[in-house]
């Protein structure tokens, strides 16, 4: 056991500052020597212009990062200015107050009117509070007093008009991540919204910094979810969406054109091909996200995920960004089952992500099996698609891709007749020569799904 007596390393340390702190003197009484009372030194630190002392100010002994109401307008003006410019990136979130920068008038018109949820600053004015024209704070009560029954009487017949309002509102709305039918899908048609799904997206959502949004040029209103964005915008507003329009080989020039221009006004967009030896549009993507990786300075990487609908090529992306086959790839939906990580750089991953589906009001079963989400072998008909796709693709791609007349007397009027005549050319008979529809339709909706047969949803005027 030790001795009791023995000084701890603690005494011996405020020892060793009583001896070596005190002053050391010459024969004039002029300080030249101590640890503690040296000019140039702090402690046992030596001072340098960068440990210097704090300067003596006033300012260290007042209110800090105040802000006047004339300052926090116009902060507020530049900083709405910023947020609806897609190419301007806010770097220091946290240490703004995003919570009063919210623009009033639209917080007025989000709650109607004078409401506890639209803000202290919009019900209680600041000339209000303060400065000569200030009223007392008084609690609105003149509904609740003794002798104003009638208004007592009618809040419970307010509050129910007001909800009956809100609810014919809300069944009025159309689009993204709003469902209203009238009978249930069939489980095929609901490939792609499965629990497991939507887990596997919110994980790549959440450990994300930048996020790339896949869009099929040939489809651009049926491949682009709106209601991801309208939940970044409002959940994870400091994560960057960038619109990736891949596939562009497959539809004119001008139409790639105009939906870049389009999109571009929304978001950064970014054209590309998806190739491991003709590759477009990989550069400038490598570039933006170096450029991402570069405002990120503080962190030690940054993660991209990799989104969108089912085989829209997501997994082919980041192939050709890291030019080698890491993603399983196939040309059918949903070969992507979990998401995975990939190396990019060394301070920048890729994150590969299962194709969702957002069910809207307006999807069919039609727009599901046309958009890519469903195999075509494992329709029940097929045959009832091809009307949909003789819509949407010209009448000589058909003729010339089957090598059908598009004219003349050889020529099909009806999707059943186009179905036998590709089955005859192609050789798909079953027993005693009859045609058979259902493998000549699975080929023709595979063809239509892979770009074999053009086709593409112009842009807007």
């Amino acid at each position: 056991k030790a001795d009791s007596n023995m000084r701890s390393s603690a005494t011996i340390a405020r020892l060793k500052m009583y001896n070596n702190g005190k002053a050391i003197r010459n024969k004039e009484g002029k300080v030249v020597g101590g640890q503690f009372m040296m000019a140039d030194r702090a402690g046992d630190s030596k001072i340098t212009a960068a440990t210097g002392r704090i300067a003596p100010d006033r300012r260290w002994f007042g209110n800090t990062r105040v802000v006047a109401p004339t300052e926090l307008d116009a902060f507020r003006e530049e900083m709405t200015q910023s947020m609806a410019d897609p190419y301007s990136v806010v770097i220091k979130r946290k240490q703004l107050p995003m919570g009063l920068l919210k623009d009033a008038a639209e917080l007025q018109a989000k709650h109607g009117g004078t409401n506890s949820s639209a803000g202290l600053l919009l019900n209680e004015p600041f000339e209000h509070a303060f400065g000569t024209k200030s009223r007392r704070k008084r609690v609105k009560v003149e509904q609740f007093m003794v002798g104003n029954a009638e208004t007592l009487a009618n809040l419970p017949d307010d509050d129910a008009t007001g909800y009956k309002s809100l609810l014919a509102a809300a069944q009025k709305t159309s689009g993204e991540g709003v469902d209203w039918r009238t009978e249930k899908k069939d489980d095929l048609f609901l490939k792609g919204q499965s629990k497991r799904i939507w887990g596997e997206f919110y994980k790549v959502l959440d450990c994300s910094d930048v996020i790339l949004h896949i869009i099929d040029a040939r489809n651009v209103p049926g491949t682009r979810c709106t209601m991801i964005e309208k939940h970044i915008a409002k959940n994870a507003p400091h994560k960057h969406l960038v619109f990736v329009l891949n596939k562009i080989d497959l539809v004119p020039n001008w139409v790639a054109k105009r939906w870049i221009g389009e999109l571009a006004q929304i978001r950064p967009t970014i054209a590309f091909h998806a190739s491991m030896t003709h590759a477009f549009g990989k550069g400038a993507l490598i570039s933006l996200l170096r450029q991402f990786g570069k405002l990120a300075s503080d962190k030690k990487q940054i993660s991209v995920g990799v989104i969108g609908y089912p085989n829209v090529g997501k997994s082919s992306v980041i192939n050709t960004l890291i030019s080698k086959k890491s993603c399983k790839v196939a040309p059918v939906p949903g070969e992507t089952k979990i998401w995975q990580y990939i190396t990019l750089f060394r301070n920048i991953y890729l994150i590969d992500c299962p194709g969702v589906v957002v069910d809207t009001a307006g999807d069919t079963e039609i727009d599901s099996v046309l958009k890519g989400d469903v195999r075509a072998e494992r329709l029940e008909c097929p045959e009832d698609f091809i009307d949909a796709i003789q819509a949407a693709v010209k009448r000589e791609h058909i003729a010339a891709m089957y090598g059908v007349p598009k004219s003349g007397d050889d020529t099909w009027s009806t999707s059943i007749e186009l179905l036998e005549k590709i089955s005859i050319k192609c050789g798909r008979l079953k027993k005693g020569g009859e045609p058979c529809l259902r493998s000549s339709a699975i080929t023709l909706i595979n063809d239509f799904q892979r770009g074999r047969l053009p086709h593409y949803v112009a842009p807007p005027e």
